[in-house]
């Protein structure tokens, strides 16, 4: 039976209604990509700016920790030497004998030419064996009276206290005094002078400034703004994946979405990943925040000296230990490389080729282990958890014993504090483990519907 133009009408018409929801589909897919992309973009443009101040901060940490180091300070001879010197400088400069000091002076001077007196007496009165000293003896006790010398001794006295106390032989007793300190100061120095000055030299270019205080001021500055920003711009990432999850709510029941919504999730995943394992994760700042000896009646001070510093990264940690000569520091540094950044990585590559792929490829023992059984090897929310209490631990351990450091006395004051703290790295490492946990769970969602269809 020939079809009428009816028939083919009628066929045409039925087609194109059974297209109509595939087509409706393939547009909603096509413009939640688009939408998701776009949020994705944004995500990596914060995750691009955090990986970028991150490493500045570091390196201006480092700067500012290596100026300020406690080896160039207070473990510093040359910097000892040099406030010591301007104290006693400070002090031969502004001495002054007082009257008791002068009265006391005049007493031992006294005493040392009545002693004088008696010792010339002695040895003329000394038995003399030749004419010539026998002579000396005749003529000392017929015109030299002891007790007359004695008696001259406190005019004499007198005479050489005004002298030595006259400004004139004042001045020239400091300027030797001072001249021969000087002296003794120079040759006393340690390895660090020469090493100082290039490291500040270098450290002042850099960062175009003058001075030591210029600097600190500069640096503290910059790393507050630097600090302020990478946190906005940590929450900023997790405000895109808690976007992307708010999508998975409200699209719960639209199943024929839920593959490009896992796919785009995927993404969303690694992004964190990526940022939360390149990007500081601990920071260990320990500082002598100040440190006071009273000398001579004077305050000698040290202050905001770095006792140490340290900032890294998930992978940074790996890589540190992977230096190492020992093999158990090197397994541990390749263990946290396998198993805390390459299998999260394989485990999102491998779900997404389960989805996106033709069965032969989903279905490939390799791919479904690594997208649903792997999950016991991965290591992520191990490492959550170890550094979280790594810095519960540290943190007590440095506060303790820079407490112990804290020292106040009438000769001695010491003040420390400890800037140890969590990085933005951190907050994204958790948000990644956080939001790869509710993707296992997505995708159990998806793989029930398809067996369900």
């Amino acid at each position: 039976m020939i079809p009428t133009n009816t028939d083919r009408n009628f066929n045409i018409s039925k087609k194109t209604k059974m297209n109509q929801p595939a087509k409706k589909a393939t547009l909603a897919n096509i413009f939640l990509i688009l939408g998701l992309g776009i949020v994705l973009t944004a995500e990596c443009y914060c995750g691009y700016q955090l990986h970028k101040l991150s490493g500045e901060q570091e390196r201006l940490k480092e700067d500012y920790a290596m100026f300020n180091n406690i080896t160039f300070g207070v473990f510093s001879v040359d910097l000892w030497r040099e406030k010591i010197a301007g104290i006693i400088t400070k002090e031969i400069k502004e001495f002054k004998i007082t009257d008791e000091q002068k009265k006391e002076m005049r007493k031992q001077v006294e005493k040392q030419l009545h002693s004088m007196v008696d010792q010339v007496v002695n040895e003329f009165n000394k038995p003399q064996k030749g004419i010539g000293g026998k002579l000396k003896k005749f003529a000392f006790k017929q015109f030299v009276n002891p007790k007359e010398l004695h008696a001259q001794v406190p005019s004499f006295a007198r005479t050489i206290m005004a002298r030595l106390n006259s400004p004139r032989a004042t001045k020239k007793l400091k300027g030797i005094a001072t001249s021969k300190f000087e002296e003794l100061a120079e040759q006393t120095y340690d390895s660090t002078e020469t090493a100082n000055i290039k490291m500040t030299k270098y450290l002042f270019k850099k960062h175009g400034v003058k001075d030591g205080t210029t600097f600190n001021k500069h640096l503290e500055t910059r790393l507050e703004n630097i600090r302020k920003v990478t946190y906005n711009y940590a929450y900023a990432m997790l405000g895109c994946v808690g976007f992307a999850v708010l999508i998975w709510l409200i699209l719960r029941k639209k199943a024929h979405l839920h593959t490009s919504l896992f796919v785009m999730s995927l993404l969303f995943a690694l992004a964190l990943l990526v940022v939360g394992v390149t990007v500081s994760i601990i920071e260990v700042d320990a500082r002598l925040s100040s440190l006071e000896i009273f000398l001579m009646g004077e305050k000698l001070t040290f202050n905001n000296q770095v006792l140490f510093f340290q900032s890294k990264s998930i992978y940074g940690i790996a890589e540190v230990l992977i230096q190492q000569p020992k093999p158990d520091s090197i397994t541990v540094g390749i263990l946290i490389i396998l198993f805390v950044i390459i299998l999260p990585i394989l485990r999102m590559t491998a779900r997404g080729i389960h989805l996106l792929c033709k069965p032969a490829l989903a279905e490939n023992g390799v791919v479904r282990y690594l997208a649903f059984d792997s999950g016991k090897w991965d290591m992520a929310d191990v490492m959550v958890v170890g550094i979280a209490m790594t810095y519960i631990g540290l943190n007590g351990i440095l506060k303790s014993q820079l407490t112990d450091l804290n020292i106040k006395n009438e000769f001695l004051s010491t003040t420390t504090v400890n800037y140890t703290s969590l990085q933005p790295g951190y907050i994204i490492f958790v948000g990644y483990v956080i939001f790869a946990f509710n993707l296992s769970y997505f995708l159990k969602k998806i793989i029930s519907a398809r067996c369900e269809l």
